[in-house]
């Protein structure tokens, strides 16, 4: 045990000397590799060729283990500036497509020239053929007029500033270009349509949907006061709320964040003062949008949902209806979401007019494939003594923003007190602190005075933590949904991070899903894992439970079929 992980520090040492050394090692192999398989290939499946490498690794680092040794290889290739993974497979980069990684890089110190006509300081990127755009970016558009001229992806954000204006694209000063969620988000959303958008976690929603909604009410003549509620933001957890209130508040129109466990009277005496947009959680937004008088929701032109399957999971979904019902019926709906399941399906076709569909990668949830995931079978009293081990690997400089997660509140509470009398600098989040403790120990968090986080889910969807390095998963969540939007904290806005899970023999209804998520991000599985076997259980349905009708089936209406009483028929 001690020798593999002596092993493992010497791999990922910041020694330049060792670096340079093991990045020549691992250049030399996948070279090789391409060269032996055609000299012209310039795509190969990464499965195969991850097999060779372990194997050649291996044969220098013989007291290395295969499972360390694949964790290895997909680090190192990872840094390569000459091959980059691309999905199922690895891509060799010409040196046009390195140079052009190279200038998105932030760690570098490569100068991007801004546009002369950009008041903002946007560089002038040359737009790719959207086919080849939408194919680079797995971007896939549905819907009626979907291949319109007009729904073409703004690739740049100089042309996004031409649209919305300088002082609305201000919020996006320092960015070279738009996420692939934005660019193709705005120029439907300008135009009016209403949008399904479907994309992983931390990939740049919240700017996808605010900046064409303040665009669209400072715009529209119709709207003379900017006193009253026109844009309506609906988000399933606290932080997600206050986050998206950060981004709103960088733009022009008042906002006001209104969420539960807090006193109501701050947020009735911003609401008397006058805001145009309304950001919140549905159970707050419901108590005073029917309970007073404070909240008329009967001018909003632009209703956002943003995490809606997370709201339908937390049993939101009477909450929404009733907030949607009291919206103005001429409005813009965005539905934003990680996931693409029935109940979401359900309630874009009830509440939303003709919208256009967008989905980044997969329909079905899918891991970030930036981030390395090893999953470790334990027994489940050891888990607290691994830990410690973990961070002294994980968080040696204490120093580095590490997350951790507990399945429950209590163990998150104990989790907390059992680091902090082993002399770890952290701190926890969770549903028994008040909203003051919750985000007093996020804002220490996100600021690195203090960068151990333990954390129940409630922070497992939609909050954007940057340099989130090492995600920790002591227990198992309960879904593989969550597992999914858990590992998503780190890896994110093109970064790569790193994921280690406890699977214990109580999560093993979860195995055969686990293994499907990590074969599809060309993950490694470990043998133990496999032999909790590979059965996926079929989802229930809400109301039926495993008896409800078959998927294909899902939306079909029975035909009545009449016969008539002549005999010549």
């Amino acid at each position: 045990m001690g020798k593999r992980e002596r092993t493992n520090e010497v791999s990922s040492s910041n020694s330049p000397k060792k670096a340079k050394k093991s990045s020549k090692f691992w250049k030399k192999q996948v070279k090789s590799i391409f060269k032996n398989a055609n000299s012209s290939a310039t795509k190969l499946k990464f499965k195969p060729i991850r097999k060779e490498l372990v194997k050649a690794y291996r044969k220098e680092n013989p007291s290395v283990s295969k499972d360390e040794a694949k964790e290895i290889c997909l680090t190192e290739i990872k840094k390569l500036a000459s091959y980059r993974l691309d999905g199922k497979y690895i891509i060799k980069m010409s040196k046009s497509s390195n140079n052009e990684e190279s200038s998105n890089n932030n760690n570098n110190n490569t100068v991007v020239v801004a546009s002369a006509e950009s008041a903002n300081g946007f560089p002038d990127i040359e737009d790719m053929d959207t086919k080849s755009y939408r194919e680079k970016v797995e971007l896939t558009l549905e819907g009626n007029g979907h291949e319109d001229a007009k729904f073409y992806p703004w690739q740049s954000l100089t042309k996004a500033e031409k649209a919305f204006g300088s002082n609305i694209m201000s919020v996006c000063k320092g960015f070279t270009k738009p996420t692939p969620i934005q660019a193709q988000c705005w120029p439907v959303l300008a135009s009016g349509r209403d949008i399904v958008g479907i994309a992983e976690t931390g990939s740049g929603k919240t700017l996808g949907f605010l900046l064409p909604a303040v665009w669209q009410v400072l715009n529209d003549k119709k709207i003379k006061d900017l006193n009253k509620p026109r844009i309506l933001v609906v988000a399933p957890t606290r932080e997600l709320a206050m986050q998206t209130n950060v981004v709103a508040n960088e733009m022009p129109l008042k906002n006001v964040c209104i969420y539960g466990g807090v006193p109501k009277r701050d947020q009735f005496r911003a609401l008397n003062n006058g805001i145009a947009v309304v950001i919140g959680t549905p159970g707050r937004l419901l108590d005073l949008a029917e309970n007073t008088d404070a909240l008329d929701l009967s001018n909003v032109s632009q209703l956002i949902l943003d995490e809606a399957d997370r709201m339908l999971d937390q049993g939101f979904e009477k909450d929404m209806r009733r907030l949607i019902g009291l919206c103005n019926k001429q409005r813009q709906t965005s539905l934003f979401s990680a996931t693409w399941p029935e109940s979401i399906r359900k309630l874009a076709s009830e509440f939303m007019n003709n919208p256009v569909n967008v989905y980044i990668g997969s329909k079905d949830l899918t891991a970030n494939v930036r981030v390395s995931q090893t999953i470790e079978v334990i027994e489940p009293r050891a888990k607290e003594k691994r830990l410690l081990q973990l961070l002294q690997k994980y968080h040696k400089s204490r120093k580095n923003r590490v997350l951790c997660f507990a399945l429950y509140k209590k163990e998150a509470e104990r989790l907390e007190s059992m680091l902090s009398r082993n002399g770890w600098n952290c701190i926890a989040i969770h549903g028994n602190k008040t909203q003051e403790a919750r985000t007093s120990a996020l804002k220490q968090f996100k600021d690195g005075e203090i960068p151990l986080l333990i954390a129940t889910d409630v922070a497992a969807r939609g909050l954007d933590i940057p340099n989130v390095e090492c995600v920790i998963n002591v227990s198992f969540p309960l879904t593989i949904e969550d597992y999914i939007h858990r590992i998503g904290r780190t890896g994110r806005a093109g970064k790569f991070g790193i994921s280690h899970t406890f699977f214990t023999n109580f999560d093993k209804a979860r195995s055969g899903e686990l293994q499907n998520v990590l074969r599809e991000a060309n993950q490694p599985i470990p043998d133990a894992l496999l032999k909790f076997g590979s059965t996926v259980k079929r989802k229930e349905h809400k109301t039926y439970g495993r008896f409800g009708p078959k998927e294909d089936l899902v939306g079909l209406k029975a035909k009545k079929t009449t016969f008539s009483d002549s005999d010549s028929d």
